[in-house]
């Protein structure tokens, strides 16, 4: 498999941290604006706003911060299912990234054609998503700082037995 310089694999962490970041900052747009028609206001003007964040930057981010990850994971030593922490932020931004593409953004689009016409209880939706996804991009955040729990799958010389332990018979 084809590894990356460091100088290469420094600028693809840059360009996955940038636009991690602007994946959360988008999505923190997104609460606010649900909140802000919460607290009474004008959701004619708020959700053609959301609808447009949402179109133009956040489902897009989340297609970037998805290829950008996978990518860095099969170009780094990191590899994709060679550690847990990868593997679970694999499982969460695939996650967050389809529901972003299939459920939210149709949803924002929505509410920004029908404006106040939205039910009360979609307009609660419309913060309790973006407050769901926000929480875990900071979980994928702490995830990528202090890489926990270790390998999926031993890559040592042992043949898969833990080290110490005794050979079977016959080797």
């Amino acid at each position: 498999m084809t590894r990356l310089a460091p100088p290469a694999r420094k600028a693809l962490l840059t360009l996955h941290v940038v636009s991690s970041v602007g994946w959360l900052g988008a999505d923190l747009v997104l609460l606010t604006l649900g909140v802000a028609v919460l607290r009474g206001a004008d959701p004619d003007t708020v959700y053609p706003v959301a609808a447009l964040v949402a179109t133009l930057l956040f489902a897009p981010l989340g297609v970037l911060v998805w290829v950008i990850g996978v990518t860095s994971a099969l170009l780094t030593p990191w590899g994709l299912l060679r550690h847990r922490w990868v593997a679970v932020k694999l499982v969460l931004t695939t996650v967050l990234a389809t529901l972003v593409l299939l459920l939210l953004t149709p949803r924002l689009r929505h509410a920004g054609a029908v404006g106040a016409a939205l039910p009360h209880a979609e307009r609660i939706d419309l913060v309790v998503a973006p407050a769901v996804s926000s929480t875990l991009m900071l979980v994928a955040t702490v995830l990528s700082t202090y890489k926990p729990w270790g390998r999926l799958r031993r890559a040592d010389r042992t043949g898969g037995r833990r080290p110490g332990a005794a050979a079977p018979a016959g080797r």
